[in-house]
C-alpha cells in the first residue's frame, strides 16, 4: 500500500499544476459538485477513511508543511526514519530560486544562513503506512469503484467524526488583550524576516508594516471620542469565534434569523492565533472562511489582525496583503494582475514581487467582504490561471488563488456574511469559524471596563467642562455591569459587539465632556454608517438596493406601527407581516432571503424578559423609535391614497399641459374654444396631490408633538435620564413581573425626527443610501414648527421643558429655534439633574438668541462651577436667577464675580441660598458687587457666612449704589456682625430691607436691632424676628414660608431651637399687647410655627 501510495504521489507531481488541480476538484466526473468543469483524472484516489477527512496530496511546494497519519499499529519509529523526497518543482525552485537559495535543497545539505521552513516543511509531503491495513480499516471508498465527485463527502465525514468527540482540540482561547500601547512604537525588527534576507527585501517589509500599521491605526470620528490614547492595537476584546461545520451551513435560513444562539460546548472555539493550525487529523489549514452577521465584528477583527502582524504578534506570516473586495469589485472587469493589484496598493512591496510566489504558507491574504465580488467558480465562466503577472479580471483573480491555482501555498483569510458562504465551494476552504459575538457577560464587562475606562479628550462646548474623574468612571462600569447580570435583555442586545459600542458610546455621550455637534441622533447615525457603510443588499441584484435603505423599509415600518400602538413587544406574524409586505418577484424574495441571513438579528432579538418569552423586541428600545422616525422623514409612510394619487397626478400633469397646448392651436381654426378650459382643470391635480400631501406631513407632525408634550408624561424623568437609566438601570427595588406594565414611553421619536432632518445626519444618511431630499425637510421642518408654535407656548413642567430644549438640540438649527422659542420668556428647570450635557443642551439652544429671559430657575440641580461656565450665555440673557440648593462653594463665586462684572449683565435678582458659599466665597462675591449695576435683591439665606462673612459684607457694602434687598439670614452670626452689617444697611442710600432672622442672635442683641431700626429715619428696615414690638412683622410669611420650603435640606435641631425662640416672642407680645386684633393675628402666626414644629417632631401645642 505505501510503494503504490509512493508511486502515486509521484504520478501527480510530473503531471504539472494543471493536472493536480484536475486531482483536488474529484474524479471520475467533468463537473464537481459546484457546477466546475474539472478535467478527468486518469488517477484513483481513495475515498477518507474515518480518521482523516481526505487522504489526497497536498500541492507539492518546498514550504509544504507535511502530515503523517499514523494509525493504530503502524510503526511511528520507522515513518520518522524515512528518507525525504524531493519533487521536480523543488528541484527546479534550486536551479531559479530568483535570489533565494537553498529553498529546494535537503536538510543536512543546506548552505550557511538558509533558514529551514516551519515545521520541516523543506520535506515532501509523504504518507506511508508501515504495514498493510486490514480490510476493516479501510474506511468507505478503498476497496470499492470510484464514486462520483462530490465537495461536500471529506468535509461531512471530518465533520461527523469530530461531533463524535474523538478527537481532542487545543484550549480554548477567545480572549486577547494586549497590555500597553504601540503608539511610537515602530514594526518588529528584521529578525523575523527569514525568507526575505536580504537588505532592500527586508526594508521593503518593513515599509509595508508600517505604512499598514499608519493605515489600519487611524480611528474614524466616532472612536476617537473615547480618548487621546484608544487605540484598537492595544486595547481589544475578541469576539467568540466558534467552528463551524457545512452542516450548519445548511440550514434553513429560518432558523439563522430570529436566533441569538450561543456556542455549542461540542464545537471548538478558536483565537486569531488558531485559526491557522492544523486541523482535528493533522492536516494543514490553508483557506479560512470566517463569516458573521453583521454588527459580529468582522471589519474590526481584521483590523486588529493586520495590526498584530505589523507589531509582529503573528510571527506565522512574514508577508502579510489584506484586500478589500468592495475596493476590488469597483474595478468592474478591468484586467490587472495580481502583481498590479499589489503594488497598487502598497508600493514598498513593488520591489519583492516576484519572490511573493517562494513565501509559500508564510504568505497571508485577507480577503475582507467577500459578499461584494461575484465568484465564478466555473471554468466557463473563469478560465485557470497561475501566472501572478497576467491581466485578469480582479473576480477572476480571487477565484484563481482560491482554487489554490495560484499561489498554491499561499494563506488565505476569507471573511463575509452568511448569505455569501455559498459562492465559495466548500472543497476549496479548509476551515469555517463564524463570528458569534460576546456570548459571554465576562466578555461584555471586559469591553466595557476598557471602553469606558480611557481619558477623556475633553472636547466640550465651548471648550470648558471637565472629564470623569477615574472613582465616576469606575462607578459607571460597577452600574452597567449590575445591570448585565439583572437585566438580561440588555445582555441579549451586547451579543453583538456592535451593540456593545453603541452603549459606550451612549454612556460617553451622557457622561462625558460632549463635543461640538454631537447629537443622539448623530451617534445613532454613525452607529448605523460603522456597520452598513452603505453597502449593497445583494452585490448580484440589479437594483443595487443599500442595504439600509432596505432595513429602513421593512424595519422601519414594524418600528413605526410599533410606536403608533404603543408597543414595544413583536410575535413572529408581526415580523413576517413587515418583511414580506409587498413582495411579488423572484427578486425581490431573493432580496429577503439575503437581509434574513446577513441583518435580521441586528435589528431584532428574542425577548427573554417573564411573560414576553417566544416574542420578539428591538436589540435596543432607542432603535424602535429612532427606525420609526427614519421611515417618517424619508417619506416611507405612504396611505393608498398617496401612492395612487402621486403617479396619477404626475401622469395627469404631462398630458394635461401636451393636450391642451395641442388642442389651444386647434381650437383657433375649429370652433372647439370649450375644450382648451375643460384640459386646463387637468393642471390643477398635481397641486391638489401636493395639499394631500402637505396635510399629510401636518398629521404626522401633529403626532409627533402630542407625542412630545403628552400630559400623561409630564412627571416622567427627561429623556436623558431615561436613557441613562435602560442602560444603567435604576437604583432600588424592581418591579414584579407579575404587576401590570406600565404605559410604555415614546418621547426619543420626536428627538429622533427632528435630529434626522438635521444637514449634519441628512449627509451620513445619504452615504447609506438613505437620502432625504432639501424640499421634503423643508417642508416636514415647517409643518413641525407650526405645530410647535401653537402647543410650545403651554407653561411645562421642568422635565419636559428640558425634553423640549433637547429637540431643538438635535435638530440642529438655530433659526428654527429661535423662531419657535420666540415666546419662551422662563425658564423653569428647578430640581432637573444638571448634567454636564444637559447644560451644553441649555447653552446651545438658548446661548444665542436675543430676547431676554425673565427668569431662569435652576434650584436644586446638582449644578457644579463648570454647568455655570457653560450656562453663562444664558446667565447673561436672565433678569432673575435661582441657583439655590446647588452645594455651590468659594469656587463658584469665581464665576458669579465675572458674571456680575460682565458688560452684558441684566440680572437684577440672584438667590445663592442654600450654597456652602462661606467667608472666601463672599470675598470673592462682593467684588462683583463693586462693579455691577444691574442687580437689586441678592439672596444669601443659609450660605455659611459666619461672622467674617457679615463683616466683609459690611466693610464693603458701600461700593455698590443698587442694591435694595440683602438676605443673610441662618448664617451663624453673632450680635457684632450683626450689629455691622445694620449699620451699614442703615447708611446705605438705596438698600431698603435686610434679613437677619434665624442667626445666633442674642435677645438683648435682637432687641437693640429693633431700637435702632424704629429710630432710624429713611434707612432699611432689619427683619430679626417674627414680630415688630408688640405687632407682628409683615414679613412672617415670607420668613415661615421659607423654614417650610427647606425643612429637610436644614439641621433639624437648630431649626427648632430657632423656632422654640420664636414661639416664645411670639407667646411674649400677645401677653404684653391689649390691642385684640393684634392678639389674633399673634395667635394665627403661633399656629403656623407650632406646626412647623409638630413636623419637626418638636412641641407642637
Amino acid at each position: 500500500m505505501g510503494l503504490a501510495f509512493d508511486n502515486l504521489q509521484r504520478a501527480v507531481l510530473e503531471a504539472g499544476p494543471g493536472r493536480l488541480e484536475a486531482v483536488r476538484a474529484g474524479g471520475g466526473s467533468n463537473a464537481g459538485a459546484d457546477g466546475e468543469e474539472v478535467p478527468t483524472p486518469s488517477l484513483l484516489y481513495p475515498a477518507p477513511g474515518p480518521c482523516c477527512s481526505s487522504l489526497s496530496p497536498r500541492t507539492p511546494s518546498a514550504w509544504a508543511r507535511p502530515f503523517r497519519c499514523l494509525l493504530p499499529g503502524s510503526d511511528a519509529r520507522a515513518a520518522r526514519q524515512e528518507a525525504p523526497r524531493r519533487s521536480l518543482w523543488e528541484q527546479a525552485g534550486d536551479a531559479g530560486g530568483r535570489g533565494t537559495p537553498g529553498l529546494g535543497q535537503p536538510r543536512g545539505n543546506r548552505t550557511r544562513g538558509s533558514v529551514p521552513g516551519p515545521l520541516g516543511s523543506d520535506l515532501l509531503p509523504t504518507m506511508r503506512w508501515s504495514r498493510p491495513l486490514p480490510r476493516t480499516l479501510w474506511g468507505p471508498g478503498l476497496g470499492r469503484a470510484l464514486q462520483p465527485a462530490d465537495e461536500h463527502i471529506p468535509f461531512l465525514i471530518h465533520w461527523t467524526w469530530a461531533l463524535k468527540g474523538d478527537c481532542t482540540f487545543g484550549p480554548h482561547r477567545v480572549l486577547i488583550r494586549h497590555r500597553g500601547s504601540s503608539v511610537g512604537s515602530g514594526p518588529p525588527s528584521g529578525r523575523h524576516e527569514q525568507l526575505f534576507r536580504s537588505t532592500s527585501a527586508a526594508e521593503a517589509i518593513q515599509r509595508h508594516r508600517r505604512n499598514l500599521a499608519e493605515w489600519f491605526s487611524r480611528l474614524p470620528r466616532e472612536e476617537r471620542q473615547f480618548g487621546p490614547t484608544f487605540a484598537l492595537d492595544t486595547i481589544h476584546v475578541d469576539p467568540v469565534i466558534r467552528e463551524s461545520t457545512p452542516d450548519e451551513l445548511l440550514r434553513p435560513p429560518s432558523e439563522l434569523a430570529l436566533e441569538h444562539q450561543l456556542p455549542p460546548a461540542r464545537l471548538p472555539t478558536l483565537a486569531l492565533s488558531q485559526l491557522f493550525d492544523p486541523d482535528a487529523c493533522g492536516h494543514r489549514v490553508q483557506t479560512v472562511v470566517l463569516y458573521g452577521t453583521v454588527g459580529t465584528g468582522k471589519s474590526t477583527l481584521v483590523r486588529k489582525m493586520v495590526l498584530d502582524w505589523c507589531y509582529g504578534r503573528l510571527p506565522a506570516f512574514e508577508l502579510l496583503i489584506p484586500f478589500s473586495c468592495e475596493d476590488l469589485s469597483s474595478l468592474g472587469p478591468t484586467p490587472a494582475s495580481l502583481c498590479q493589484l499589489v503594488a497598487q496598493r502598497y508600493t514598498p512591496l513593488k520591489e519583492i514581487l516576484p519572490l511573493m510566489a517562494t513565501t509559500g504558507s508564510r504568505l497571508l491574504f485577507v480577503l475582507h467582504g467577500l459578499e461584494h465580488l461575484n465568484l465564478d467558480f466555473r471554468l466557463a465562466g473563469t478560465g485557470l490561471c497561475s501566472d501572478p503577472e497576467k491581466p485578469e479580471a480582479p473576480a477572476a483573480i480571487i477565484v484563481n488563488l482560491l482554487r489554490k491555482y495560484m499561489l498554491p501555498e499561499a494563506s488565505i483569510l476569507v471573511t463575509t456574511r452568511p448569505s455569501a458562504i455559498g459562492r465559495i465551494p466548500s472543497k476549496y476552504v479548509g476551515r469555517y469559524g463564524e463570528i458569534c459575538g460576546f456570548s459571554d457577560t465576562n466578555l461584555q464587562k471586559l469591553y466595557f471596563q476598557l471602553r469606558l475606562n480611557q481619558p477623556d479628550c475633553g472636547h466640550s462646548a465651548g471648550g470648558v467642562g471637565v472629564s470623569a474623574t477615574p472613582a465616576q468612571r469606575d462607578n459607571l462600569v460597577e452600574m452597567l455591569s449590575r445591570n448585565l447580570e439583572g437585566h438580561h435583555q440588555i445582555a441579549a442586545a451586547c451579543f453583538l459587539p456592535s451593540y456593545c459600542w453603541l452603549v459606550c458610546a451612549t454612556l460617553h455621550f451622557l457622561h462625558a465632556p460632549t463635543p461640538v455637534g454631537q447629537t443622539l441622533t448623530s451617534i445613532y447615525t454613525s452607529f448605523l454608517r460603522l456597520n452598513f457603510n452603505g453597502e449593497m443588499l445583494d452585490s448580484t441584484d440589479p437594483s443595487k438596493l443599500s442595504l439600509m435603505a432596505y432595513a429602513a423599509r421593512t424595519m422601519g415600518k414594524l418600528a413605526y406601527e410599533g410606536v403608533s400602538s404603543r408597543k414595544t413587544y413583536f410575535s413572529e406574524e408581526d415580523v413576517h407581516g413587515c418583511l414580506e409586505a409587498g413582495i411579488r418577484t423572484e427578486e425581490e424574495f431573493q432580496l429577503l432571503h439575503v437581509f434574513r441571513r446577513d441583518a435580521l438579528r441586528f435589528f431584532l432579538a428574542p425577548c427573554v424578559e417573564p411573560g414576553h418569552l417566544g416574542t420578539f423586541v428591538f436589540t435596543v428600545p432607542a432603535m424602535q423609535e429612532y427606525l420609526a422616525a427614519l421611515y417618517i422623514v424619508l417619506g416611507l409612510r405612504k396611505t393608498t391614497l398617496q401612492r395612487v394619487g402621486k403617479e396619477v397626478a404626475e401622469l395627469v400633469g404631462r398630458v394635461g399641459e401636451d393636450v391642451s397646448l395641442v388642442l389651444g392651436i386647434v381650437a383657433k381654426l375649429l370652433p372647439l374654444r370649450a375644450l382648451p378650459l375643460l384640459f386646463n382643470l387637468l393642471k390643477v391635480v398635481p397641486r391638489v396631490f401636493g395639499r394631500v400631501v402637505g396635510k399629510s406631513r401636518e398629521a404626522v407632525a401633529q403626532a409627533m408633538v402630542l407625542e412630545m408634550f403628552r400630559e400623561e408624561d409630564y412627571y416622567n424623568d427627561d429623556v436623558l435620564d431615561q436613557m441613562g437609566a435602560s442602560i444603567l438601570g435604576r437604583e432600588g427595588p424592581r418591579c414584579h413581573p407579575e404587576e401590570p406594565p406600565e404605559d410604555e414611553v415614546f418621547e426619543l421619536f420626536p428627538m429622533f425626527m427632528g435630529g434626522l432632518l438635521s444637514a449634519h445626519n441628512r449627509a451620513m444618511l445619504a452615504q447609506l443610501g438613505c437620502p432625504i431630499k432639501n424640499l421634503d425637510a423643508l417642508e416636514n421642518a415647517q409643518a413641525i414648527k407650526k405645530k410647535l408654535g401653537k402647543l410650545g407656548r403651554r407653561v411645562l413642567p421642568p422635565s419636559e421643558l428640558l425634553d423640549h430644549l433637547f429637540f431643538h438640540y438635535e435638530f440642529q438649527n438655530q433659526r428654527f429655534s429661535a423662531e419657535v422659542l420666540s415666546s419662551l420668556r422662563q425658564l423653569n428647570l428647578a430640581g432637573v439633574r444638571m448634567t454636564p450635557l444637559k447644560c451644553t443642551v441649555v447653552a446651545a439652544v438658548l446661548g444665542t438668541g436675543k430676547h431676554a429671559l425673565e427668569e431662569v430657575n435652576l434650584a436644586s440641580c446638582q449644578l457644579d462651577p463648570a454647568g455655570m461656565r457653560t450656562l453663562m450665555p444664558v446667565f447673561l440673557r436672565a433678569r432673575k436667577l435661582g441657583l439655590q440648593l446647588n452645594s455651590l462653594g468659594p469656587e463658584a463665586c469665581r464665576d458669579l464675580r465675572d458674571l456680575l462684572l460682565h458688560d452684558q449683565c441684566q440680572i437684577t435678582t440672584l438667590r445663592l441660598s442654600n450654597n456652602p458659599l462661606t467667608a472666601t466665597g463672599v470675598a470673592l462675591l462682593v467684588e462683583g458687587l463693586a462693579g455691577n449695576t444691574s442687580l437689586t435683591h441678592l439672596s444669601l439665606l443659609h450660605t455659611g457666612l459666619g461672622d467674617e462673612g457679615l463683616e466683609l459684607l459690611a466693610a464693603q457694602l458701600d461700593r455698590n449704589q443698587q442694591l435694595q434687598e440683602l438676605n443673610v439670614a441662618y448664617n451663624g452670626a453673632g450680635d457684632t456682625a450683626a450689629l455691622a452689617l445694620a449699620k451699614a444697611a442703615w447708611e446705605h442710600p438705596s438698600l431698603e430691607l435686610l434679613h437677619l432672622y434665624f442667626n445666633e442672635l442674642s435677645s438683648e442683641g435682637r432687641q437693640i436691632l429693633r431700637d435702632l431700626g424704629g429710630t432710624a429715619e429713611g434707612g432699611a428696615r432689619v427683619v430679626v424676628s417674627l414680630t415688630e414690638g408688640t405687632a407682628v412683622s409683615e414679613y412672617w410669611s415670607v420668613i415661615l414660608s421659607e423654614v417650610q420650603r427647606n425643612l429637610n435640606s436644614w439641621d433639624r435641631g437648630r431649626v427648632q431651637r430657632h423656632l422654640e425662640l420664636l414661639l416664645q416672642d411670639l407667646e411674649d407680645n400677645r401677653g404684653a399687647t391689649l390691642n385684640p386684633w393684634r392678639k389674633a393675628q399673634l395667635l394665627r402666626v403661633e399656629g403656623e410655627v407650632r406646626a412647623l414644629l409638630q413636623q419637626l417632631g418638636g412641641p407642637g401645642s
